[in-house]
């Protein structure tokens, strides 16, 4: 099978089940949903339900970000410029915050991107902060457990109590967590604003990973000692997945998902492009 035409058959796939996912939060009502406003209404689903999609977001989300790095086969993009560290200038600011004396505005009235768009002959525009948050084009790093596989946290419903015999009470401590309690939606309407957003403009994501690929490898090229990650996908098997290789014959158990076979065939073509970079 074509390359691009077997891209654009996963990506059309992952649309539907992102619109699945959507659907399964109650967030139907808007198929591209943004950020929800700070102070706004909070939405809340199930336990339950919050981790059955969060069991389907990983891993969309990882055969999203494979079928971006299979795009960016053959782009050809600048190479990165070096970047060069303003001094900044003195500032009063720490010493008059040191003798507790509160600073309201920067010296001058002036900050420095005004100061420059008045150089230039412009007025000053407020930089707009967007609401939607970027797709991450990299692997989450794997948690090591360096101290076995006992977690380095105690929930609340089981933290000590500390008290004085005879001085005080012990304090009454929350419920441990039920399946049937309410998360709030605003981490997974996020994380699929991105995603549905990363599966409509796959090529302008290609070429913010080419870009950054590139930087990554010039950085590395002029430091080689200097520990840094290079590689976008993180060994072994891919995040979320339950298949450890694309294979189109095989007969698959019934826990394997149609999102585990779209991630197993996305995960080979992103290694196939990796490993085979176009240097033409």
């Amino acid at each position: 099978m074509d390359g691009s035409l077997a891209i654009e058959e996963n990506r059309q796939a992952l649309k539907r089940i992102v619109a699945m996912l959507v659907e399964m939060a109650g967030l139907a009502d808007d198929p591209h949903p943004e950020v929800p406003a700070e102070g706004g209404p909070r939405r809340a689903i199930p336990r339950i339900l919050w981790r059955a999609i969060l069991a389907l977001l990983r891993p969309a989300e990882s055969a999203a970000r494979r079928l971006i790095i299979a795009t960016s086969q053959g782009l050809v993009v600048a190479p990165p410029r070096p970047c060069r560290a303003e001094p900044a200038p003195p500032s009063m600011e720490p010493l008059l915050r040191r003798f507790g004396i509160a600073v309201t505005g920067a010296r001058g009235g002036v900050s420095a991107v005004a100061g420059r768009a008045k150089a230039d002959g412009g007025a000053a525009e407020p930089c707009a902060q967007s609401r939607m948050p970027a797709f991450p084009l990299f692997d989450p790093p794997r948690r090591l457990s360096l101290y076995g596989s006992r977690p380095h946290f105690v929930p609340a419903h089981a933290a000590p109590r500390i008290l004085v015999p005879g001085l005080s009470e012990p304090a009454p401590l929350p419920r441990p967590p039920s399946i049937d309690d309410g998360v709030g939606t605003g981490g997974i309407t996020r994380r699929l604003a991105a995603l549905g957003q990363a599966l409509d403009d796959l090529p302008g994501q290609a070429r913010r990973f080419a870009r950054r690929h590139a930087r990554l490898r010039a950085e590395a090229a002029r430091a080689p000692s200097s520990p840094r990650r290079v590689s976008a996908l993180r060994r072994g098997r891919p995040p979320g997945g339950r298949l450890a290789r694309y294979d189109p014959n095989a007969a698959h158990p019934p826990k394997i998902r149609e999102v585990d076979e779209i991630l197993a065939h996305a995960h080979s073509m992103a290694l196939y492009v990796l490993e085979n970079p176009d240097t033409s």
